[in-house]
């Protein structure tokens, strides 16, 4: 006898479609991406539909994949900017200098404010002071959400804690965080 639930993907569009396309257009912000990565989703669920253990509802499987859809556009998207930001940076560097390798003249001048350069790495100062009076766990939890971008999935399988449990530990890092900063950047900027 098989336990397998029974799923419908003749349905899915019908019942998950909108739902599937706004929760994509939320993270991705451009109507076709949205719409590539939502049927790159359905295509996945048909190919891995023998897999489905009815765990979850059909909904929450089909999320499932396209949160990794989403993610995965998202990682390609950004790799192919950073090639065009390089290559966009390594055109202007040519701008100031001469075929010898001198510089030009008549060059504009800096477009950095160096007391605000300056004042900006005294703030990372301030937050990295703040982020070291975090307890251990609150630090981990914050520093793979925020700074290392890690999914919750990936921090609960790392951090052997529930989902729950990581969103309250986020809360009050950022919480302590906000309080430490406003203290000491904030009020001492003011």
């Amino acid at each position: 006898m098989n336990d397998r639930p029974k799923i419908d993907p003749e349905q899915w569009v019908a019942e998950y479609g909108d739902y599937l396309y706004r929760y994509a257009l939320a993270r991705l912000h451009d109507e076709t991406s949205a719409q590539d990565v939502v049927q790159e989703t359905f295509l996945a669920a048909f190919k891995g539909a023998a897999k489905f253990s009815g765990q979850s509802s059909e909904k929450t499987w089909l999320i499932g994949i396209l949160k990794h859809k989403v993610v995965d556009y998202i990682r390609k998207a950004s790799r192919e900017r950073s090639y065009e930001d390089v290559t966009e940076a390594e055109g202007r560097v040519d701008d100031y200098f001469d075929r010898r390798g001198h510089w030009k003249t008549g060059q504009s001048e800096w477009r950095v404010n160096p007391r605000k350069a300056y004042e900006q790495r005294e703030f990372w100062v301030v937050f990295e002071s703040c982020l070291d009076k975090l307890q251990d766990r609150l630090r981990s939890v914050f520093m793979l959400r925020e700074l290392e971008g890690c999914s919750a999935e990936e921090i609960c399988n790392e951090l052997k804690i529930t989902s729950t449990n990581l969103w309250v530990m986020l809360y009050r890092a950022r919480a302590r965080l906000k309080v430490c900063i406003e203290e000491n950047w904030f009020k001492a900027n003011q």
